[in-house]
C-alpha cells in the first residue's frame, strides 16, 4: 500500500500557544488510522490541517501526493471533493427529512437525476445497515442517536470518497450502538476502500478498528504503531492513558 496522508515535521502555533511542536507520521492508502491521546494534545487541528482549514506554521502535509499548506482556494476544493467528514454530532439537518439529508451532497456537487439520485441515495443507506423504507420520511430527532450518526456517515460516503475523516464516532453512545458504529467504518473501509481516520477517546472500540494508532502527548507524536504494540507497551504515559489512569 502506498502512503496517502503524511506529516512531516508539522508545528503549529496560535500565537505563542504552541499546539504541535514537530510531529511526523504516515497514513496507507485504505487503511484505519485513530488519532488519540489526552484532551488539548491537538488532534482536531490535525483533522484542520489535513483538510486545510488551517496552515502549518512550520512543516509539511501532504495528502495524496499534494502540499496542502501551498494549496489555492481552487486547489483546496478539489482537495476536499475526496474527503468525506463524519462529525462528532453528525451535523445533519434538522429540518430535512433523513432522505434529503443524505441527497444534499448529490444535489450541490452533481447532475445526477432524481432517479439516479434515489438509486444512490437508497445504496448508501443500505450500506450503513439502515432500512430505506423505514428511516429515509423520517427527520434526525425521530432516530436514535446510533441511527442518527449511520445516515450522517450515509450522507458521507455519499460523493465516495477516498479519506473519511470520524470525529469522535462513538461519543455518546451505548455499547450496543458504538459497536455497531466501529463495525460500520471497518466495513466501509473493506467494501469501498476508503482511508479512515478516527479521532477518538474510545480505547475499546479504537482496538477493534485501528491498522494504525497514533498517539499525540504535549504536542508530540509519542507513538505511531500497530494496536499490538499499544496492548504491550510499558511506556508509562501510554499506559495510563489506555488503562484510564486519571493523575490526581
Amino acid at each position: 500500500m502506498s502512503t496517502i496522508i503524511a506529516f512531516k515535521d508539522v508545528h503549529k502555533y496560535f500565537g505563542k500557544k504552541k499546539v504541535l511542536r514537530g510531529i511526523s507520521f504516515e497514513i496507507e492508502e485504505g487503511s484505519v488510522a485513530v488519532v488519540m491521546g489526552p484532551s488539548g494534545t491537538g488532534k482536531s487541528t490535525v483533522i484542520k490541517l489535513m483538510v486545510g482549514l488551517i496552515k502549518p506554521t512550520k512543516g509539511k502535509v501532504i495528502v495524496e501526493g499534494m502540499d496542502v499548506g501551498s494549496l489555492d482556494q481552487e486547489g483546496l476544493l478539489e482537495l476536499r471533493k475526496k474527503i468525506g467528514f463524519a462529525f462528532q454530532f453528525g451535523a445533519l439537518f434538522d429540518s430535512m427529512t433523513i432522505y434529503d439529508n443524505v441527497a444534499f451532497p448529490l444535489r450541490e456537487h452533481t447532475t445526477l437525476s432524481k432517479k439516479e439520485i434515489d438509486h444512490e441515495v437508497k445504496k448508501a443507506i443500505e450500506l450503513v445497515g439502515l432500512k430505506p423504507d423505514e428511516v429515509l420520511h423520517l427527520y434526525p430527532d425521530e432516530l436514535s442517536g446510533g441511527m442518527q450518526k449511520r445516515a450522517a456517515i450515509a450522507r458521507t460516503i455519499i460523493l465516495k470518497p477516498d479519506i473519511i475523516l470520524y470525529d469522535e464516532p462513538t461519543s455518546g453512545l451505548d455499547p450496543i450502538a458504538s459497536d455497531l458504529i466501529s463495525r460500520l467504518i471497518v466495513k466501509l473501509q473493506r467494501e469501498l476502500g476508503t482511508t479512515s481516520v478516527v479521532i477518538s477517546h474510545d480505547i475499546k472500540e479504537s482496538f477493534k478498528i485501528a491498522d494504525q494508532m497514533i498517539m499525540l502527548y504535549d504536542g508530540k507524536v509519542l507513538a505511531a504503531r500497530e494496536p499490538e504494540f499499544f496492548r504491550k507497551t510499558d511506556n508509562p504515559i501510554i499506559r495510563k492513558f489506555i488503562d484510564g489512569i486519571a493523575e490526581l
